[in-house]
């Protein structure tokens, strides 16, 4: 099992360090076809790439943060992070009939 942290944003990168989150790889873009059953992959990605990822067996784990208005667009410092209260939650994304 392999966990990656996916984000292009070195903010987010010191946040997980700080956090002492288990990350063996940092990347900045995925592609799907890299993850295996069993592996786990953190950041903020699409829902429907959310759910094509659970499906393969992957563990999607979601970096939400409270973002102001003012901060949007913008790069993130640690702190700003911080002050977000950035955390991650696993989402189970299903299709609804």
């Amino acid at each position: 099992m392999t966990t990656y942290f996916i984000t292009r944003h070195s903010g987010a990168i010191e946040w997980a360090k700080q956090q002492n989150l288990s990350v063996d790889i940092f990347l900045e873009h995925i592609t799907s076809g890299l993850f295996q059953q069993g592996d786990c992959v953190i950041g903020t990605l699409p829902i429907n790439l959310i759910y094509e990822l659970q499906n393969k067996g992957v563990t999607v784990l979601s970096l939400i943060l409270d973002l102001p208005r003012e901060l949007r667009g913008q790069e993130l410092t640690l702190q700003q992070l911080i002050t977000c209260e950035t955390r991650v939650v696993n989402y189970l994304v299903t299709l609804a009939n």
